[in-house]
């Protein structure tokens, strides 16, 4: 919950090349205090069936700057194995030009800044060769 000294954070994701929601995919968050500061990992979470990730740990005050990373590496093997395997078989520029998992965004981080009192809603819009971020609401 947030309060007048700390902020708080939540966030969802959205597989754009199948426009369904992007289920498991686990998140790590971390905080620090000013710029320098060193990153103080706080746990995570993983997303459910909505892509939503409801019950990330709270941050501690004097929080200014979070990272989230997502772990997309197995998200992408696991629910497009399907399709990797038809894609290889036409040689597809997916296979081509990734990594040697197949997967060109193996993870995502995400950092920004935040203020005490304030929500920050963070959705990842994914698909394998893209990503976005925006706050959202």
């Amino acid at each position: 919950m947030s309060t007048e000294t700390t902020a708080s954070v939540s966030t969802h994701i959205l597989d754009t090349s199948v426009g369904r929601p992007a289920e498991g995919v686990a998140i790590s968050l971390s905080a620090r205090s000013g710029h320098k500061a060193q990153w103080e990992a706080l746990g995570g979470s993983a997303t459910d069936a909505d892509g939503r990730c409801k019950d990330l740990p709270a941050l501690p005050e004097g929080t200014t700057h979070v990272r989230l990373d997502y772990e997309t590496e197995a998200y992408f093997l696991d629910k497009h194995s399907a399709k990797k395997q038809a894609d290889a078989q036409q040689d597809a520029p997916a296979n081509r030009d990734s990594g040697a998992s197949g997967v060109f965004f193996p993870e995502v981080a995400i950092t920004f800044a935040v203020v005490p009192g304030e929500h920050y809603h963070v959705p990842l819009l994914l698909n394998p060769f893209g990503y976005s971020v925006y706050r959202g609401s």
